[in-house]
C-alpha cells in the first residue's frame, strides 16, 4: 500500500497471490494445521452452493510487479497458518505460531508484536 501512495499518478493495482483456491480447500488447510479432520466438525448444506459458479478468479498482478516492483510475499498455506493462529489467539486459545514466524520471517523489515 505504501509503494502506491508514493506514486505521482492516482492508479489501480491488483493485489494478490496469482493461485485461486476453493472453500473447501480453505477448510481442508485450516483444519490439517490443527490437528482436526475437517469431515467431522463441518457440516456441507447443499442449498447454500452457488447456482452457477462464476469464472476462476485469479488476481493478475502483473502491473504491481511491473511498476511497483510488488510481488507477494505470502502464499495460500501460510495465509491460512497466520489467520488460524490469529483466530486462536481471538479465541483465548495458545496459537500453534507458525503463522507468527511467518509473518516474522516474510516481513523482517518491520515491527510486529504478537501476542
Amino acid at each position: 500500500m505504501h509503494s502506491v501512495l508514493r506514486e505521482d499518478e492516482a492508479d489501480d493495482f491488483v493485489v494478490g497471490t496469482g493461485e485461486a483456491h476453493s472453500v473447501r480447500e480453505f477448510v481442508e488447510e485450516a483444519f490439517s494445521y490443527v490437528g482436526l479432520e475437517w469431515q467431522k466438525h463441518v457440516q456441507i448444506d447443499p442449498r447454500y452452493f452457488r447456482p452457477l459458479d462464476p469464472e476462476e478468479l485469479i488476481a493478475d498482478t502483473s502491473k504491481a510487479k511491473k511498476v511497483l516492483g510488488w510481488s507477494p510475499r505470502i502464499r495460500f498455506k501460510e495465509l491460512v497458518r497466520i489467520m488460524v493462529d490469529a483466530d486462536m489467539r481471538k479465541a483465548g486459545l495458545k496459537p500453534i505460531g507458525e503463522g507468527d514466524e511467518i509473518i516474522k520471517r516474510s516481513f523482517p523489515d518491520r515491527w510486529w508484536k504478537v501476542d
